[in-house]
């Protein structure tokens, strides 16, 4: 049990994906996961070139078209409709993966069930529910130069999804190296979890009674500020 409701003060994932965008560097090629991390696009700093990659073979594409405009030949890997920036190509599946295993993308943006202080992720099954297999992911965490994941910081009956080690099957191990949640922006470094910022409105004492691993302070520890109106 917890001495605060996390409801009152925890971040919506809008802003969470808000937050996230803010790091992904100019001239990044980057694949955002399916769900909640595909958000992260809509959030683009103005003047930040970014280039999105799905997996099932587009580099480049842009915004979701406006309803009734969609092209149904060109899709994400998730099913949606996208539309194409100027210089976008598209290309065979197993092309892609070439582009995934091969080390090309700067960052990988997932979602999870389950983080590890070590940087195991847990994030395509949960014991007898799930997808029937791990897919794509599992060369997204090791093929991409850096894995970041987006997630509630707690699980929807309270649970921490920040823990010593995962309990479901693992996506991939040791890969992911920042966490941004609902409370917190959290590195993963030496097989700890550093604690980066917090909301303004959560103690250290209240964060950690959330986290399921200890939470380490190497140098200040900034506010986690969002816009409001996202």
């Amino acid at each position: 049990m917890t001495d605060f409701n996390i409801s009152d003060v925890a971040l919506s994932n809008a802003q969470i994906a808000w937050r996230a965008a803010q790091d992904i560097e100019d001239g990044s090629y980057v694949n955002l996961g399916i769900g909640f991390p595909e958000m992260i696009a809509k959030f683009q700093p103005d003047g930040r070139d970014v280039t999105y990659h799905t997996e099932n073979g587009v580099l480049g594409f842009g915004k979701a078209p406006l309803e009734g405009e969609e092209d149904w030949d060109l899709i994400n890997a998730g099913k949606k409709a996208i539309t194409l920036n100027p210089g976008a190509s598209y290309f065979h599946h197993a092309d892609s993966f070439a582009m995934v295993r091969g080390g090309h993308l700067d960052l990988a943006v997932l979602g999870a069930y389950q983080i590890a202080q070590n940087g195991d992720l847990a994030n395509w099954r949960i014991g007898s529910k799930g997808v029937p297999a791990v897919g794509g992911a599992m060369d997204l965490v090791h093929g991409a130069k850096r894995v970041a994941v987006v997630t509630d910081h707690v699980t929807k009956d309270g649970k921490p999804k920040l823990v010593e080690s995962c309990t479901f099957p693992l996506t991939g191990v040791g890969c992911v190296t920042r966490v941004y949640t609902s409370l917190a922006v959290i590195d993963i470094a030496g097989s700890k979890f550093v604690l980066k910022e917090k909301l303004p409105a959560v103690t250290l004492t209240q964060l950690q009674s959330v986290t399921g691993a200890t939470l380490h302070i190497d140098g200040e520890v900034a506010d986690l500020t969002v816009p409001e109106d996202l």
